[in-house]
């Protein structure tokens, strides 16, 4: 009877705690995202930039200023990173191709 006692409270409690709000359950999944696999820095938003280690404010905003990038290592040409971070980094970004209209 106990038990059932301690259920009901802990099931009261949670229904009052309050939920997270929308932006950080989106950095969540965005950070899900980017352990999942690699990172298209052609079309990733500044926050999930920032999920790759070494990148950071300044280096993602440089990223997305530096945009399109026909191979990920342009993005040390193009002032993106340095050459250094790229080196740490390029295991997991990508530069994928914005696909073509045939006509």
């Amino acid at each position: 009877m106990k038990l059932v006692r301690i259920l009901i409270a802990l099931c009261a409690l949670t229904t009052f705690l309050p939920a997270q709000p929308a932006a950080k359950k989106e950095a969540v999944k965005k950070e899900a995202a980017a352990a999942a696999g690699v990172i298209d820095i052609n079309t990733a938003d500044e926050a999930t930039l920032k999920t790759i280690p070494g990148i950071g404010d300044a280096y993602s905003k440089k990223i997305i200023a530096g945009r399109p990038y026909a191979r990920k290592d342009e993005i040390v040409s193009k002032g993106g990173v340095p050459q250094g971070v790229y080196d740490k980094i390029k295991d997991k970004i990508i530069a994928k191709q914005a696909a073509t209209k045939k006509k």
